[in-house]
């Protein structure tokens, strides 16, 4: 259950042709996702998911903030209660990141992450910060300072970034790799391409494309072709469905409501 909304970030990220520009979602975008997770062999649900674009105005410009939150259902914060927020502040024309933030509470385990990333040097200077008796403040505190290699981006950014591309002219079977920075280190995922299949959702019957995804040097997700996502065949590329399998468990992500979309 650790890492809650990490493990199904994962399953938003594709990664099949460059686009020059982002024509795929603008400000104010809203997505709402319900989470629900095997218990005793039922699927129940358990989390609320959201994912928020917003304008930023800054001296040196605009920038996107990209918010995604995951919250327990109060029926069930008695049972294992998660409040996590990931948030990006980004060029809305290119998604390059500038300031990643995380922030999860999950059972009372409690971790808070903050990245700079200066692409000029090629480096990401990280803040990492965990709840700790050992310390007066009750928190333990480090700094770090890590190399990232081109077009790695954090989780958040990776999610919006890959929305931008050309899916469409992928063939069925096509498979390639893409960078995330996550836990202070560059994390390798892989993709391939299974289908493109139309299926009933919340916001309507839509063609999708069906997508299967692993990370490589990790046991975050399990088993091949176990782990699925469908993004709609347009260009707004929405993550609609997907079905997930852990370390300890498996569970789906389902689309509730989608407002704000650019196309």
């Amino acid at each position: 259950m650790k890492n809650l909304l990490f493990n199904l970030i994962l399953f938003l990220s594709l990664s099949f042709g460059f686009s020059q520009t982002n024509k795929a979602f603008t400000f104010g975008e809203n997505l709402t996702f319900s989470a629900s997770y095997k218990m005793s062999g039922i699927l129940t649900d358990i989390a609320e998911v959201k994912m928020q674009t917003a304008k930023m105005n800054t001296k040196s410009g605009t920038l996107m903030h990209l918010k995604t939150t995951a919250a327990t259902y109060k029926s069930f914060d008695s049972y294992f209660k998660i409040r996590d927020l990931y948030e990006s502040y980004v060029n809305p024309k290119n998604i390059k990141p500038y300031l990643y933030h995380r922030e999860i509470d999950e059972g009372g385990h409690y971790k808070y992450t903050k990245y700079k990333f200066n692409h000029k040097t090629r480096k990401v200077e990280g803040l990492l910060r965990q709840k700790s008796e050992n310390f007066p403040s009750g928190f333990w505190d480090r700094k770090t300072s890590v190399r990232f290699s081109y077009n790695t981006k954090d989780l958040v950014s990776t999610i919006y970034y890959l929305r931008t591309l050309d899916i469409k002219k992928a063939p069925i079977g096509a498979s390639d790799t893409f960078k995330i920075f996550f836990d202070n280190k560059e994390t390798q995922c892989s993709f391939k391409l299974l289908a493109k299949e139309t299926i009933n959702t919340a916001i309507g019957k839509k063609e999708c494309y069906k997508l299967a995804i692993n990370v490589s040097g990790s046991n975050v997700l399990k088993g091949s072709n176990a782990n699925l996502i469908w993004l709609t065949a347009d260009e707004n590329k929405i993550p609609v469905y997907a079905k997930f399998k852990i370390a300890v468990g498996s569970g789906e992500l389902k689309i509730k409501s989608a407002t704000g979309l650019k196309n």
